[in-house]
Order: structure tokens, then C-alpha cells, then sequence
């Protein structure tokens, strides 16, 4: 890996792993387009493509290097759904509306499963299979998501506490929902490979080439850029955080999650005896904790969310104690890679995607479910461009929000660490019920001693856990993955 890719990409496994690829040239000359996709990450790749494949004339401008931010950082879980709750859309909007944007989440994973199978899954590696487990026995709380997954259709299994213990050997872990459709990938190769296919169908891609300015007016919009300027019919903007030295209103509506990740030295057979799922696994809300085995026998673990960006080697402890907590047996693990990435959250969880003035699309905000909405707005905007497509207008509900500026991201930094606390509490106290309720069992298998009672005194303490009906996990509420 060349200092250039470390700079643009961190010391991250995705870089040390990523295809071998010539950087794009900067726009160094004028051009007259169709369509100019600003931004260089999932959703402008993904647009750029589609529109390519239709016929239009395109061209991508990133002002880096290519999904060098949350695109192709994050830790490559393609999931169903959104960051924002099922439940609180279906306050927001109805069950049936809310029905009909989940299967618009869902067709972005799909879309994604075959932009792979079409260009060739060549080191991007698909690992079928998404595992959120639940680390507390609220057992009605699961029964009831479950019920609503399935009036969504979405497709999963409910896994009982035995079978989860079987494939992820913690006692920390309770019930699951098994996520089939879901799929972990290399998201900087998905990426790279998708930027190949976007050019193959004609589109023109560009980087260290970023806007400067741009001006929406008029039929042709006008975007200036360091070295060249450009006329296009349609432009979309398709920024993170870093809309906001192009756009600030854009910008300020977005709150940037920082989250940290580390990827160990190899494991060998240790890791293999510790975790038997192959997929992606989350066992917790908000940040922390999504985690899945790469490269064989290396165990990638992502965490500990700030909203200021901070230096990624002051987290290698804190995420290491975490795998340590969840799986003793691996003992001290060596961490070989450390980096992070920031997204952009906005208020209501939702992404961003619309027409903003005549010929002028966003998509943004995609927040921890990137990799599914990404390929979902691209195609939405690309079929409305192209077809006069309306599908984009169901989420005009969810609008530009101001974020709160320094005291929104306070108030989302506290958030995340009063979760975390209570989280925390809830988990303990399930393993101490857990642990209560064997001690009876046990103790019947002792001789009396000559002065107690015997065993026939001892009352059980009520129903275990595991002898409940399989039930899957509270929802994935503020998972982030940057």
C-alpha cells in the first residue's frame, strides 16, 4: 500500500486489501454534460452508474480519492431496513407507507447482492447472513420486533439462546435474530469495482477534484472545480458532513459520527472456537460492538462512537477490553490494523433524498445503514432523471432538519453515553437472574450437609431463560458503522 492510499484510506485492513487500481486524474479541462455527480462514495458511484447505463452523459468529480470516507471505512454490512426504528416510521408515516419504504431498503440490498454477482465479487468476499444479538432477556420486547420484521418481510430466523451460545461461545449473549438476506462485503473493493462498471458504461470519473462552488440557476447549472469548470442539465450532490464547505445550510443538518475500528493479527484456530458465525454480528444499539471475522482467521471489531473525531489508537484498548469482555478464551489479541470513519446522521435517522430545486438532486445522511440506502438513492434519483421516476418523493416527510450545530452534537455525544450506561445496567442484571436461576439446579446436585435442610427446601427462583420459546432481539435502533 503507497503512502498516498494510507493517507486517503487510514491504516485500515480495507486498504492493505484493496484492489490494485489506478488513481483517477484531476479535471484539468471544461465539459458539457448531462448529468455531474459530486462525491465519489457509494450513492455517487451508484448513481453515476445508472445513469451511465441509461445513455446519459456523466461525470463524477470527488474531491479525494475514491470512497476514501464512510464508503470505504465501514465495517461492510449490507443490512435491510434503516437507521431510524420501525415502530417510530409507522408513528410517523403508517404502517403501510412504512411497508413500502422498507421494501425500497430492501431492493438497495438486493441491488447491491447483484452489482457483485454482474461485475465479478473479486476480493469484496460476500459472507451471507446478519446476526443482532441481544445481551438482555427482554423476551417480549423480542417477540413483538419479531412480529413486526415479519409484517415488513423481512426475511429472518429467531434463534434460541442455545443455538446462539453454540456458534458465538459467550455467556454474555441471550436471544438473536438471524437476518437472511443480509450479507457482509469488502466495501472499498464493492466500491472500486463499482466506479470500473460506471466507466465501462461511459461515465467519466474524476478525483482530487473537488466543487468550489456552484451555481443552480438556470437550465444548465454551472460547477467550478480548481482546475476546469462544468455545464450540466442535472446535478446531484451526493457529499457526507463535507457537503458543508460546498453547501453549509446542507451541511448543518447532518451531526458526523465518528466510530473506531481495529482489525487483530491472525487468531488461528482460537478465533474459529470462539465464533462459529461466518456473517456479519451486532450485539448491541448505537456504535459499538458489529463485529465478523476476516481474512480467515482475523477478527474485525468496530465501536466506541464520538461526535468529534479523535485519534484512533486512543480506542485499541477500549475496543480490545470489549472483545475480551464478550470472548475470554481468545485471551490477549494483537491488533495489527486501527482506523476510523465519520458519517453523517441526521435528526429523524432517515436519509436525504430529493430534488432540491429544479435539476438539483441531494443524497445524503445515510447513516449506519449506508450500504443498502446508498444503492437504494442512486437508483431513485438515476430513474428520476432519466424516467421522470416520482418513487423519490416518498421521503419527503422526512425534511431538512437542523442538527443543533455544537450543542446538537453534545446532546448526541450524551445520548450515546447514557445508552450506553443503562444498556450496560440492563445487561448486568441479566446475568445476574441468569446466574440465579441455575443456582438451585446446582446446589440440588450437593449432598446436604448433616445440619441443613435438604434439597427438597430449595424453591426455584422461576423459569430459565433458556426454556422459553426462541424469540429474536429488540431492534438495531442507533447502529452506526462508519
Amino acid at each position: 500500500m503507497s503512502d498516498p492510499d494510507i493517507k486517503a484510506y487510514g491504516d485500515s485492513w480495507y486498504a492493505a486489501t484493496m484492489m490494485d487500481v489506478e488513481p483517477r486524474p484531476r479535471l484539468a479541462f471544461d465539459l458539457d454534460v448531462d448529468v455531474c455527480v459530486i462525491g465519489g462514495g457509494l450513492a455517487g458511484l451508484t448513481t453515476a452508474r445508472e445513469l451511465a447505463r441509461s445513455g446519459w452523459s456523466v461525470v463524477l468529480i470527488e474531491a479525494g480519492r475514491l470512497a476514501q470516507s464512510a464508503s470505504g471505512r465501514n465495517t461492510g454490512f449490507v443490512l435491510p431496513g434503516f437507521g431510524a426504528d420501525a415502530d417510530r416510521l409507522i408513528a410517523r408515516i403508517g404502517f403501510e407507507r412504512t411497508k413500502d419504504l422498507w421494501t425500497l431498503a430492501q431492493a438497495g440490498l438486493d441491488y447491491v447482492r447483484n452489482a457483485i454477482r454482474d461485475n465479478g465479487s473479486k476480493g469484496i468476499d460476500p459472507q451471507p447472513g446478519w446476526l443482532y444479538v441481544s445481551k438482555k432477556d427482554n423476551t417480549d420486547e423480542f417477540l413483538g420486533y419479531v412480529a413486526l420484521l415479519g409484517e415488513l418481510g423481512c426475511e429472518i430466523e429467531g434463534w434460541p439462546t442455545e443455538r446462539v451460545r453454540s456458534v458465538l461461545r459467550s455467556e454474555r449473549y441471550f436471544y438473536a435474530i438471524n437476518y437472511l438476506r443480509a450479507f457482509a462485503i469488502h466495501p472499498l473493493n464493492y466500491a472500486l469495482s463499482l466506479a470500473a462498471a460506471a466507466e465501462r458504461d461511459g461515465a467519466r470519473i474524476f478525483e482530487n477534484t473537488p466543487a468550489v462552488s456552484i451555481d443552480p440557476a438556470g437550465v444548465r447549472k454551472r460547477i467550478v472545480t480548481p482546475g476546469a469548470r462544468l455545464r450540466a442539465s442535472h446535478v446531484v450532490l451526493c457529499g457526507n458532513f463535507q457537503i458543508d464547505s460546498l453547501i453549509p445550510r446542507l451541511g448543518a443538518t447532518l451531526v458526523p459520527v465518528t466510530t473506531y475500528v481495529i482489525t487483530t493479527a491472525p487468531l488461528g484456530a482460537s478465533l474459529a472456537a470462539a465464533v462459529g458465525y461466518r456473517g456479519a454480528v451486532s450485539d448491541t444499539d448505537l456504535a459499538d460492538n458489529h463485529y465478523r471475522i476476516v481474512g480467515g482467521d482475523r477478527l474485525m471489531w468496530s465501536g466506541r462512537a464520538t461526535v468529534w473525531p479523535r485519534d484512533p489508537r486512543r480506542y485499541v484498548q477500549a475496543l480490545t477490553a470489549d472483545i475480551g469482555k464478550t470472548y475470554p478464551q481468545l485471551g490477549k489479541v494483537d491488533v495489527e490494523y486501527v482506523w476510523a470513519g465519520t458519517l453523517g446522521n441526521t435528526v429523524h435517522r432517515m436519509p436525504q433524498i430529493g430534488e432540491l430545486s429544479p435539476g438539483v438532486w441531494l443524497a445524503s445522511g445515510f447513516g449506519g445503514h449506508g450500504l443498502n440506502t446508498t444503492a437504494m438513492a442512486g437508483n431513485l434519483i438515476a430513474r428520476a432523471v432519466v424516467e421522470g421516476d416520482n418513487t423519490w418523493r416518498q421521503f419527503t416527510p422526512f425534511e431538512l432538519v437542523w442538527a443543533g450545530g455544537i450543542l446538537g452534537r453534545a446532546a448526541a455525544q450524551m445520548r450515546v453515553w447514557i445508552k450506553r450506561a443503562s444498556d450496560a445496567y440492563a445487561q448486568r442484571r441479566s446475568r445476574a437472574r441468569e446466574l440465579a436461576h441455575r443456582q438451585p439446579s446446582e446446589f440440588a446436585s450437593l449432598p446436604p450437609a448433616a445440619d441443613t435442610t435438604t434439597s427438597d427446601s430449595i424453591v426455584p427462583g422461576g423459569s430459565r431463560m433458556d426454556e422459553l420459546p426462541p424469540a429474536p432481539p429488540e431492534p438495531q435502533k442507533r447502529h452506526e458503522r462508519a
